[in-house]
């Protein structure tokens, strides 16, 4: 015995119900016939669209992608502890924003040691503050002591020697007037060496002053340029070492579209060409950018040339790594066909139109070279499937279905609004 189905009905009583609604249902319908648009006695109104061919420049479709105008690894340049942390995943921040403090505590200790050392070199060299380094060492008042006591000695050293050609001093007494003369030359010599080595301590002490505020505005990290944070990579209390990588920071106001262009359109591709881009997160938009670069190489792999193309993005609606199909304009100038974006019918991939064949419509498939959009609105370039003197048609409202009788409604006969 065969088992029984899973759809078997469980009641006989229940074909004999079906049959009589099926009857009933039958009867309604040949009492009150339905009327079908687009069968013989309703044709459907359609608008029409005569092909033809027309003269156009050919703009050249490519892909590729939207990149940062600038994306920057942002890296400590002192050591520490984490302070703070001003700025997370998402934010837009503005040039020199701070995103990162330090602890600012060892930086500034050092500051005011540096500070503490220029003070002291100053005061050697009897300077103030806001004074420049002498440039006459002879200025300086250590100096001046020991050229003072030179210039006497000099002068005591000159009287002992007349004095002892005169026999009235013995030798031991020229001898020390002369040994005294050496020695204040010298102590005079260190002076003026002493200056030098000053200014040369000052200019080294100023310089690690420099270095160690330097180090303490470092301590807190801000935003070289204006963008948006796309990674953090510290917490508040971690300590960093020097380029310890801390953020990645992307600049958004303009971004860079990266085009894969055939090498086919090498000569047609000019620097500074203004280009319209299409993104799938804003269907139905247009974008544009100017080509600001040409790559003169071809990859023997893919026998494409990068292009890249620049494009601002103040609202920051677009964002790095967005797919772009672009839209090249060129000089070259071809016989092509066009169809407004409503004789074109999409779905599931398929490209379709309705051809006028007598007094009804057949479904014809089409493919796109690609979109335009002009004074004329947006059109669709079709490289196959239609040839001129071709008739497209639209219906004036609802949709067509293969094999429909149709109508051409002008305005004259167009139904009143209601």
């Amino acid at each position: 015995m065969n088992p029984k189905p899973d759809f078997w009905p469980e009641r006989i009583g229940f074909v004999p119900a079906l049959a009589l609604v099926i009857l009933l249902a039958a009867g309604c319908s040949k009492s009150e016939p339905a009327s079908v648009l687009g069968d013989a006695s309703h044709p459907t109104p359609v608008h029409f669209y005569t092909v033809a061919e027309e003269t156009a420049r050919r703009r050249i479709q490519a892909v590729g992608s939207l990149y940062a105008l600038e994306e920057s690894t942002l890296s400590s340049e002192v050591e520490g502890p984490v302070a703070e942390v001003l700025a997370d995943v998402g934010d837009n921040v503005k040039e020199g924003q701070a995103l990162i403090r330090l602890d600012p505590r060892e930086l500034q200790f050092e500051v005011d040691r540096q500070r503490g050392i220029v003070t002291q070199v100053r005061a050697q060299l009897g300077i103030g503050p806001a004074d420049p380094p002498p440039t006459d060492p002879k200025k300086i008042a250590s100096v001046q002591r020991a050229e003072a006591d030179l210039f006497d000695a000099d002068q005591k050293y000159t009287r002992a020697q007349e004095m002892f050609r005169d026999k009235l001093i013995s030798q031991q007494q020229l001898d020390e007037g002369a040994s005294r003369y050496q020695s204040t030359k010298a102590t005079y010599t260190v002076a003026l060496q002493e200056v030098d080595r000053l200014k040369a301590l000052l200019v080294s002490s100023e310089a690690s002053e420099k270095l160690a505020e330097k180090k303490l505005n470092d301590a807190t990290i801000r935003a070289p340029y204006r963008g948006a944070i796309k990674t953090r990579n510290v917490h508040p209390g971690e300590y960093l070492r020097v380029q310890s990588p801390v953020m990645v920071l992307v600049r958004m106001d303009r971004l860079r579209a990266r085009l894969a262009v055939p090498e086919r359109w090498a000569g047609w591709v000019k620097d500074g060409a203004t280009i319209d881009l299409h993104v799938e997160a804003f269907p139905g938009e247009t974008f544009h950018g100017k080509i600001s670069r040409i790559n003169p190489a071809v990859a023997q792999d893919s026998r494409t040339f990068e292009t890249e193309a620049l494009l601002v993005n103040l609202d920051g609606r677009l964002k790095p790594g967005f797919f772009v199909q672009a839209s090249i304009p060129s000089e070259k100038e071809e016989k092509t066909i066009f169809l407004p974006e409503r004789a074109v019918n999409y779905r599931y991939g398929v490209y379709k139109v309705f051809l006028l064949n007598g007094n009804r419509v057949s479904e014809q498939q089409i493919h796109p070279a690609g979109q335009t959009e002009d004074e004329r609105g947006r059109r669709f370039e079709v490289a196959e499937g239609l040839k001129p003197g071709d008739r497209v048609a639209v219906a004036v409202s609802g949709e067509l279905r293969d094999g429909a009788v149709v109508r051409e409604q002008t305005e004259g006969n167009a139904p009143a609004a209601k």
